[in-house]
């Protein structure tokens, strides 16, 4: 899941090198942390959120495929 999530993110940004996905897993559920350079934060947040709200619905999607709960957080 970690590596979906990391080559989606890396394919929209201009600086994909500095991309991380760190993976917080909790007791129910598990939390993707995605980082991206400054510059590339509109990028992956989009007009009106639409992008991580993309990002959100494919990573739910596929852990709901595998019977577990995730989370996105975009953090700067």
């Amino acid at each position: 899941m970690k590596e979906l999530l990391e080559f989606l993110v890396r394919s929209l940004v201009d600086e994909p090198e500095k991309v991380s996905v760190t993976e917080v897993k909790g007791e129910k559920s598990v939390v993707y942390e995605v980082r991206v350079a400054p510059s590339d934060t509109g990028k992956i947040i989009g007009k009106q959120g639409r992008v991580a709200r993309a990002l959100r619905t494919i990573v739910k999607a596929a852990s709901a495929k595998r019977g577990t709960k995730a989370v996105v957080e975009i953090l700067e």
